[in-house]
């Protein structure tokens, strides 16, 4: 389940990439956070405490303190330095207590297939209905001990309790598989094996 991290949060009052540069300069970082028909609010956060609570999390849940005042919110976009991977600005999105969200949650693989086989990913993520304080950080699918000609599919993934996966049932998550040369590796190997015995030396009984 994801962390909850507090964050104190200062209202903006100047907007544009001007004003977006400031604030940058100061440390802070330009969101806007909204959500159940309210209007947006420009906010400026910590810059090294948002950097933290977004490291490896695309889902983060936050409390943001603004004005003394506590509001639940769920991280919905993230943009960043193509370069550097600064963040530059924060879309957060008001959630509630008890409320059920959707959001997308990647895949990770747990386990080894059987000895000579490989797994290849078809599904990165899964999206996945869930209570907004209970988000996985990921969801785990197990391809211990499979065999060529495994799949795994969205049906067979084990979810926490209380949360639903919207993505088809019959999606393929997982295939397993013998790897098998391609039929340009055949011909190269042919190529190859041509070559050498056009350069070696025949030896008569």
């Amino acid at each position: 389940m994801a962390e909850k991290n507090t964050l104190t949060a200062s209202p903006r009052t100047e907007f544009g990439k001007g004003a977006a540069r400031r604030t940058r300069r100061a440390g802070l970082i330009p969101a806007v956070l909204y959500g159940h028909g309210t209007e947006p609010v420009h906010l400026a956060l910590p810059g090294h405490e948002t950097f933290l609570a977004l490291k490896d999390n695309a889902n983060a849940l936050l409390t943001l303190v603004i004005d003394g005042n506590e509001q639940l919110a769920l991280s919905k976009d993230v943009q960043r330095d193509p370069v550097r991977r600064h963040i530059e600005h924060v879309d957060l999105v008001i959630v509630r207590t008890g409320e059920r969200v959707t959001v997308e949650v990647p895949v990770h693989i747990v386990g080894e297939s059987y000895p000579g086989t490989i797994h290849q990913v078809e599904l990165q993520a899964v999206s996945l209905t869930v209570p907004a304080t209970a988000i996985p950080e990921q969801v785990e699918v197990s391809i211990e001990g499979l065999n060529d000609g495994a799949i795994v599919r969205v049906s067979d993934i084990a979810v926490p309790e209380g949360a639903t996966i919207e993505n088809d049932a019959e999606h393929e998550v997982v295939i397993i598989s013998v790897p098998r040369a391609s039929a340009d590796d055949i011909a190269a190997d042919e190529a190859s094996a041509s070559a050498g015995a056009a350069a070696g030396v025949t030896v008569e009984d």
